[in-house]
């Protein structure tokens, strides 16, 4: 039995040798030869019959992550929470839907809310430091006038806005085939769509298309670019009318939206001179759809409702891609402070530390042998990226001191103890940044 133990042993260290490598993206050999060790060890091992067999496996669809990944998906939460939060955003949870009457008194502009989501959007992306971002808008009432006065047949509006959709990532030539030949639209008809749909600009696009002669004849065209027009005077007041585009080929699939819509998408660096900047992939979108609410209301009530939604799992990606290709060290901890010995037989004394330092709301931890070497304890604190650490020694114990170094810098002063609280406080008093 001992043996066994022995052998199980090994083999749960080589698998966690084996999970290490390729965490951290070893070479294809390193990994092999690491395997080819762990298996050998497994055929030692055998079948152990006394135990009943089955096999962990992560759902289809999920991924476990690592305390090092996890560092930085909390971070990209927490950096779109407070965001949220400086708008007077609440928190809630929706297991139930249910719907509560109420009214809205005096004159509500609802281009506001609009502008408000696209405020939240630039934050959040400008915060993540992500990269350059472009954030495109347009109107659903825009494009369906559009496709009226080109001469769209009502049935084929939703498959044609479908196309049109997908013009971020084929060409107008591709896009144009689709409509003629795979959805039957008239040459002509495609070619009217093409006019409009390959423009893009400011507010002063806005204001050319409102005296469009063929435009300004669609009733649902005029409300959105006078809405469009309004919405671009609140984003210069919010200071970020230039990372807006009004652009025509926008069209998000869903079908609820009824007014604005929005999408942000990251930037490719140009390569040469004179090129515009190339749309990488959306990182966040939304829009208006005053109808939706409504759908599940027995009264079927009108209830403005705008929304984003923020791409969290390719935001996620993209941090944890630069973060690697910058070889920067991400900590998995909020430890302020380790606690540490410079003798043996202090781990009672170093238990009562700890204790009063969570007592008093400190993020503390220890290390769990009984008599840690000193050196061993300094080098996880700058592994871990723990800024300081609390030495406990014969002679500080009989001054009545505490030893607080700082990890960065090595330099060491003595605090009484009953000010060591207020000095981490005082030291750790800006935010730790995980990456």
């Amino acid at each position: 039995m001992a043996e066994r133990a022995a052998l199980e042993e090994l083999v749960r260290l080589q698998g966690e040798r084996v999970r290490g490598l390729k965490q951290q993206k070893a070479s294809t050999e390193q990994i092999e030869e690491e395997v080819a060790k762990l298996l050998k060890l497994k055929a030692q091992l055998g079948p152990d019959e006394s135990k009943q067999k089955f096999v962990l496996k992560t759902p289809k669809g999920t991924r476990d992550y690592s305390p090092r990944q996890m560092a930085v998906r909390e971070k990209v939460f927490d950096v779109i929470i407070r965001c949220f939060k400086r708008h007077g955003a609440e928190v809630i949870d929706t297991p139930v839907f249910e719907l509560k009457d109420f009214d809205i008194a005096g004159q509500f502009d609802p281009m506001i809310p609009d502008a408000e989501c696209l405020k939240i959007m630039c934050e959040i992306l400008s915060s993540l430091q992500i990269g350059d971002f472009l954030v495109k808008v347009n109107d659903r009432r825009i494009l369906d006038g559009m496709f009226a006065i080109c001469g769209v047949p009502d049935s084929k509006f939703r498959t044609i806005c479908s196309s049109v959709d997908k013009l971020d990532k084929v060409s107008w030539e591709e896009v144009k085939n689709e409509m003629v030949g795979e959805k039957g639209l008239a040459p002509e008809v495609a070619d009217h769509i093409g006019d409009y749909v390959q423009q893009h600009g400011g507010v002063s696009l806005v204001e050319q298309l409102l005296q469009d002669p063929k435009l300004s004849q669609s009733k649902q065209a005029l409300e959105g670019l006078g809405d469009l027009k309004l919405l671009f005077e609140y984003l210069t007041l919010f200071g970020i009318a230039d990372k807006i585009s009004f652009d025509l080929s926008l069209a998000r699939g869903l079908d609820y939206y009824t007014g604005v819509i929005y999408e942000a998408v990251l930037l490719q660096t140009p390569t040469g001179a004179g090129e515009e900047p190339l749309g990488v992939g959306s990182v966040a979108a939304g829009g208006r759809y005053d109808g939706l609410v409504g759908m599940f209301d027995p009264k079927g009530r009108k209830v403005p409702c705008v929304g984003l939604s923020i791409g969290v799992e390719r935001i996620f990606s993209i941090v944890e891609q630069r973060l690697e290709a910058l070889e920067e060290k991400v900590r998995t901890t909020e430890t302020q402070v380790l606690v540490a010995s410079a003798q043996k037989k202090l781990l009672e004394e170093r238990l009562k530390l700890v204790s009063e330092l969570w007592d008093a709301g400190i993020k503390a931890e220890l290390l769990y042998k009984k008599n840690p070497k000193l050196l061993n304890q300094l080098q996880y604190c700058e592994e871990a990226g723990i800024p300081l650490v609390a030495i406990i020694g014969e002679q500080e114990l009989k001054e009545g001191v505490i030893k607080l170094r700082s990890v960065a810098s090595r330099e060491e002063v003595d605090v009484r103890r009953e000010d060591l609280v207020e000095e981490i406080r005082r030291r750790t008093s800006q935010p730790l940044c995980i990456c």
